[in-house]
């Protein structure tokens, strides 16, 4: 069990951090706004103690320490789609990764956010209530997808890892 829960760890904190090499592509790159955690954190918080209302998660004042509340569940997050990938592929996956399970798992992941964080950030399901609904769509499916394809990388740097030492 130990094992599991430490693969797990480093899995989902691996394809997180792809996940947020790919958000940094996107800002100093291609010069595309990305998500804020600092509003995770805000939505997160203001559930907590009970001040989350109507409209974007903008509207709601900011409150200390926000930004490190939503980096926390974002990966948070991330390890709990790691453990739950590898409860679907099971054991043998990380002894020999592939990439289909992984972009699979990644493109149905973003089913959490359309129906759960976009909403609650204001946003509408699936982004409906933004000025480019399909565009928002695209970019949180294009994400996810990189979320799986760290799983897969990560997975791989892992195993060859384990194979040096």
């Amino acid at each position: 069990m130990a094992e599991f829960i430490m693969s797990t760890v480093v899995l989902g904190i691996g394809a997180t951090l792809f996940m947020d090499l790919w958000a940094l592509i996107q800002i100093h790159i291609l010069k595309i706004q990305v998500l804020d955690y600092a509003l995770v954190g805000r939505w997160a918080g203001s559930l907590a103690i009970g001040t989350r209302g109507q409209g974007p998660i903008s509207s709601v004042p900011a409150f200390p320490h926000e930004a490190a509340l939503g980096w926390a569940i974002h990966y948070a997050t991330g390890i709990a789609y790691a453990a739950l990938f590898l409860l679907i592929v099971r054991n043998g996956w990380q002894a020999d990764p592939t990439l289909l399970p992984a972009l699979a798992f990644g493109a149905a992941s973003v089913v959490a956010p359309f129906f759960i964080l976009q909403p609650g950030l204001g946003a509408g399901i699936a982004a409906s209530r933004t000025p480019r609904p399909n565009v928002a769509r695209f970019k949180s499916f294009l994400t996810h997808l990189v979320f799986g394809a760290g799983l897969y990388l990560t997975a791989v740097i892992m195993l060859l890892a384990s194979t040096q030492t």
